[in-house]
């Protein structure tokens, strides 16, 4: 669980990870986060989080995995017959992961919102079952945007590519 005030994470003792089980101080970035711990830093919840652990984020690289099991909202309608994920939701995928980890390597306050995804390709498709590492590079982080780029891999098979921005806002209504 990540804790704001010390600036540490604590894995539970069922981690994959030994190495992540002791409090590692904010700089150390190399650690694995569940499920929970990703909660602690995106808004989204189920059906529309697409972000399972993290297992590095420093300044330069993010590096996250998303298993797309067959219970997946979309499957049965894209496509019946064939199901595989839609590259919207691996881009989406994509841009948490980058976010969650922009959140662990800096003190943001407020929401990001994606505001533009360039260069997107999609290279493999993702079947049900599927785990897709994801690997972020941070291009630009600043207080109010945070652009980065990202590649969806499965097994060593490039998915998915893109280069996106998000704004960073407070999350009001107005």
């Amino acid at each position: 669980m990540y804790d704001k005030n010390s600036r540490k994470l604590a894995c539970a003792p069922r981690c994959v990870n030994s190495t992540a089980r002791s409090f590692l101080p904010r700089p150390d970035r190399d650690r694995l986060l569940r499920m929970t711990d990703v909660k602690e830093l995106l808004p989204h919840r189920d059906p529309f989080l697409f972000v399972d652990r993290i297992e590095k984020a420093d300044a330069e690289e993010i590096i996250g995995y998303r298993r797309f099991t067959e219970a997946e909202f979309f499957f049965p309608g894209h496509f019946p017959t064939y199901p595989i994920v839609p590259g919207v939701i691996l881009i989406e995928t994509l841009a948490q992961c980058g976010g969650a980890g922009a959140r662990m390597i800096s003190d943001k306050p407020g929401l990001f919102f994606l505001a533009a995804v360039e260069k997107a390709k999609f290279r493999r498709q993702v079947k049900p079952g599927e785990e897709v590492r994801l690997v972020i590079k941070n291009l630009r982080l600043s207080k109010s945007t945070v652009r980065q780029a990202g590649k969806a891999y499965v097994g060593d098979e490039l998915a998915a590519e893109a280069e996106w921005l998000a704004l960073i806002g407070d999350g009001t209504p107005s």
